[in-house]
């Protein structure tokens, strides 16, 4: 029987955890402009740029999250005269969690699959593909926008959208300190007799930075999926209709073209159609399903 987890607590901890994994990626954000600064000799205009880069980067992440996913999604805002049926299913989704409606994004794509992201339940906007319209018969459909529903009312979203970002920043930080070694050589940090030192600290970020993202998306834990899926169960009273919806997205051969490593962790279920093993950013469909079914 699966742990039950109180919905307070749930909440609580994924604000922690946002608030935790932003001060951990921008502290290595200082570590690469230090390397930089020290190695190359950029001194006190290294630490100058590298502390504005910082506060600028830090407020993107937080306040253009979201806008930055949707667009590497493509994804395009519909209008509720264009399809009327997805917005009174979401708006009645939005009611009985208690949330303000979220914006409605769709990516022209035939894979059915859906996500949710933004800051909190005030600024939040789903995601779905044209697939998972063409598909889903209604009982699915609400199945799948009640947990979307449900990750913004847990505020999941704040915690799935920033590791996104930030993940996509180390990877950004890492080519460029790797870029930097190739093509600047070392001209700093000699006069100490710290050089050496020095270059293998950095190259030690450029090997660590995607280990550290790939544990990261490990941290966004598979127990938000299943509280995301209980709460979509009570949501819309009917179980089955979730289990059915990812029935169908786990056997559509394709993956959504757009998707990619850093978003995938925010889709309902896996984007990338491969095995993810240890490192997994969902739980296994069949046992999602299982516990649906149970319910």
């Amino acid at each position: 029987m699966a742990e039950r987890v109180n919905i307070f607590d749930a909440i609580g901890a994924n604000k922690r955890n946002s608030y935790f994994l932003i001060f951990l990626v921008l502290g290595i954000f200082l570590g690469m402009v230090w390397i930089l600064s020290e190695v190359f000799e950029y001194g006190a205009c290294g630490y100058t740029l590298g502390f504005f880069a910082l506060m600028i980067y830090g407020l993107t992440a937080y306040f253009a999250g979201d806008k930055i996913v949707l667009a590497l999604s493509k994804a395009k805002e519909i209008k509720r005269s264009e399809y009327p049926f997805i917005y009174n299913v979401v708006e009645g989704l939005s009611i009985a969690a208690n949330i303000p409606m979220p914006k409605i994004y769709l990516i022209d794509d035939p894979s059915p699959n859906a996500f949710a992201t933004g800051r909190d339940p005030k600024h939040s906007s789903i995601a779905v593909t044209k697939g998972l319209l063409d598909t889903m018969n209604r009982e699915e459909l609400e199945g799948v926008l009640a947990h979307e529903i449900s990750h913004i009312a847990n505020y999941d979203i704040r915690f799935m959208t920033l590791t996104v970002v930030l993940i996509g920043a180390i990877g950004l930080l890492s080519q460029i300190v790797l870029r930097s070694f190739i093509f600047g050589g070392l001209r700093g940090g000699g006069r100490r007799g710290q050089g050496g030192v020095l270059v293998i600290i950095g190259l030690a970020f450029v090997i660590l930075a995607p280990l550290f993202a790939m544990f990261v998306r490990f941290a966004i834990s598979r127990q938000r999926e299943y509280l995301a899926d209980a709460n979509a169960a009570k949501l819309t009273r009917y179980p089955p209709g979730l289990a059915s919806a990812l029935e169908k997205i786990s056997k559509y051969p394709h993956g959504v073209k757009n998707a990619s490593d850093v978003t995938a962790p925010l889709y309902i279920s896996n984007p990338l159609k491969k095995a993810e093993g240890l490192f997994a950013t969902h739980p296994p469909v069949a046992d999602r399903i299982k516990r649906l079914r149970s319910m």
